[in-house]
């Protein structure tokens, strides 16, 4: 394992793409595999169609995007970065996972090392995805190849905490493995690397580092709704705590995405195979569930209470993204919102300048209209808060709302004083 790194990344989504740019800015002929063929057309043309990074960062790379397993053929340093999501009964779906290792497995090549970033239960990279790597390929795992993991934790949207400024916690089966695992990542993480003990401890520390915040953001939720019986403003709350030195900042929302709202799913699912069945991991996550359906029956409320007709009343929804200034619908839970709206009889419209219309109709059997369409509403629910939308005012609308129409805040963007006198305004 002392040759030259040849680096082969799979999976060029959120945190494939920006892992495999990262290793090609310090390791030549660097490639980097999809198996979406308009994906690698994209970025063959130096464009990220998820809009998460600049077409500047693809400048002077030498790097091969493809669709074509055989060109993985002589890398020796893997990096698997595909998504692990959930099923409809909420139990991991590791096939994509499994698939991936099957195709490393068909070019591999002997003395290689795989590194997985993709979210896991502890257990899942070496009783796994090892295997299925063994089967395919005929090799020995700890013999002929051997695993490492490395926990991704890019934040989508954010240009703070980017790979390069996030310490980058590393894992190996062996100490060999993981000194080259270590050096590898060194050389494009600024921030440094941190040796995780064993590969089932760096899997662990991840799925706890979603289920953790997942955890805080349902108390806030369940917060805003005892204090919402209360007549008490959850923000005015909160603004009050927050002036204690050891309080935590956290905010109720939507929780969505591909990892807050997925991973702790995979930790709970290990722990019932173990005869443990976790309890404040399951009612946290039943109250994030739950929130888009709260949010659509306090609207329902508050029209009602102020005169409206839901049946045949015009809804505008604004953003279905899992997150503020990001593309990304997965897991989002907006569509709850939509849903229960839509069963009390109104025309919903949704709007998001970030979301491309036929994406949403393939994910989601919905479509968005233009901005300037949202006109004559009885009510307007903010549902995801992009920077598009903090520029909204009471004269926009005023333009786009009838008289005493409803306007749902969820993450408190608006000038409450303003929008409040003109409107019958609430938020989380």
């Amino acid at each position: 394992m002392s040759r030259e790194l040849k680096v082969g990344i799979i999976g060029l989504g959120y945190v494939g793409l920006p892992v495999a740019l990262g290793f090609a800015k310090h390791f030549s002929g660097t490639i980097a595999f999809d198996l979406k063929k308009d994906r690698i057309e994209s970025l063959k043309s130096g464009t990220d169609s998820n809009g998460d990074l600049e077409d500047s960062e693809f400048n002077g790379l030498d790097i091969k995007f493809t669709s074509n397993e055989a060109d993985l053929k002589g890398c020796n340093f893997f990096v698997v970065a595909v998504p692990t999501p959930i099923d409809c009964d909420k139990r991991p779906d590791l096939r994509a996972l499994v698939s991936a290792s099957e195709t490393v497995g068909r070019v591999i090549q002997a003395n290689s090392i795989i590194v997985y970033e993709s979210t896991v239960y502890p257990g899942v990279t070496e009783d796994i995805c090892g295997p299925a790597i063994e089967k395919v390929s005929g090799l020995k795992r700890s013999k002929d190849f051997f695993l490492g993991y490395s926990p991704e934790r890019i934040n989508p949207g954010d240009r703070e905490h980017t790979l390069e400024r996030i310490i980058k916690v590393v894992s190996g089966e062996n100490e060999e493995t993981l000194d080259v695992v270590a050096k590898a990542y060194g050389r494009i993480v600024k921030a440094g690397v941190f040796k995780a003990k064993s590969i089932k401890v760096a899997e662990a520390a991840k799925v706890i580092e979603n289920t953790q915040r997942d955890l805080n953001i349902a108390l806030m939720n369940e917060l805003s709704i005892i204090f919402d019986k209360m007549n008490i403003s959850t923000n005015d709350v909160l603004e009050a705590a927050g002036t204690k030195w050891n309080f935590l900042k956290f905010s109720p929302g939507l929780v969505g995405g591909h990892c807050i709202g997925v991973d702790p799913y995979y930790l709970t699912t290990k722990a019932e195979q173990l005869g443990y069945h976790p309890q404040v991991i399951l009612a946290g996550r039943r109250i994030n569930d739950e929130m888009g359906f709260h949010i659509a029956k306090r609207a329902i409320k508050l029209m009602t209470n102020t005169g409206i007709k839901v049946a045949g009343s015009r809804i505008g929804v604004l953003g279905i993204t899992f997150k503020e200034n990001v593309a990304d619908m997965r897991n989002s839970r907006v569509p709850d919102i939509i849903k229960e709206l839509r069963e009390f009889g109104a025309e919903v419209l949704i709007h998001d300048p970030l979301v491309k219309s036929h994406e949403l109709e393939e994910e989601y059997h919905l479509s968005t209209v233009d901005f300037s369409q949202l006109v004559d509403l009885d009510a307007i629910i903010l549902a995801v808060s992009h920077d598009e939308y903090k520029k909204l005012n009471t004269e926009t609308l005023e333009k786009i709302l009838k008289p005493k129409a409803v306007v749902i805040d969820v993450k408190s963007i608006l000038d409450k004083a303003s929008i409040g006198s003109k409107f019958s305004y609430w938020s989380l």
